[in-house]
């Protein structure tokens, strides 16, 4: 017995591990908003495509990443989505309440930025039901198209000022990203706010409304 718990525990060090360096926890952060290929991901986080494929090599032997093949490319994606963003969600949720470096940083940027309670996933789906909010995906286009909130606009945030004049006035505005570290819906919602907009950010972003298991739609070409 002690000896298939310690072998339970050898597994749980060995993720443990595969968790421990920033760099891993960007790219399941990035791999949460769908599937991508090494290069895609080399750009995204401004890593060497050989640093960037040690580290997923790192994920994948964890058991946190899959891979397919498709031509030529080999693309990535999060093994058991729901479960990884869960973990992933359990460990912020630890470094905030244990790490006070965190939650200097959090107070700081995040609490200073919005006071204004987050709205929660339930409270979204039954006002985009009755209509009574206007849903903007401030991420890129490439990751809003593999997947995002149905009936939410993309509205990527580099193009956000010249994009206000198709938002109502006359309705509040919800805004969401990657996560609950993205700075891209506290910057959007400080910038609805200053051009006179109601705005406020969805609770976390688009990982955890799917591993919620609420729906998603997927840009079709």
């Amino acid at each position: 017995m002690l000896a298939s718990k310690h072998a339970i525990f050898e597994c749980l060090a060995h993720v443990a591990e595969a968790l421990a360096h920033p760099n891993r926890l960007e790219l399941l952060e990035h791999l949460g908003q769908g599937k991508r290929p090494v290069e895609d991901l080399t750009a995204v986080t401004g890593m060497t495509f050989a640093n960037t494929s040690r580290h997923l090599q790192i994920l994948r032997r964890a058991r946190l990443v899959e891979t397919e093949r498709q031509g030529k490319r080999i693309f990535y994606s999060l093994a058991s989505q729901a479960e990884v963003v869960t973990l992933l969600k359990a460990l912020g949720s630890v470094g905030e309440s244990n790490c006070a470096e965190i939650r200097q940083i959090m107070s700081d940027y995040f609490v200073t930025r919005d006071a204004l309670s987050p709205v929660s996933r339930e409270d979204l789906v039954a006002r985009l039901r009755d209509g009574e909010v206007t849903l903007i995906d401030v991420r890129p286009e490439h990751e809003f198209d593999l997947g995002h909130v149905p009936g939410a606009l993309n509205v990527p945030f580099n193009e956000l000022e010249k994009g206000l004049a198709q938002l109502p006035r006359d309705q509040e505005i919800v805004a969401y990203c990657r996560g609950p570290y993205c700075v891209l819906s506290f910057d959007a919602v400080a910038l609805l706010r200053e051009r006179g907009f109601r705005a406020r950010r969805l609770v976390d972003g688009m990982p955890e409304w799917q591993a919620s298991g609420l729906p998603v739609e997927v840009s079709v070409f």
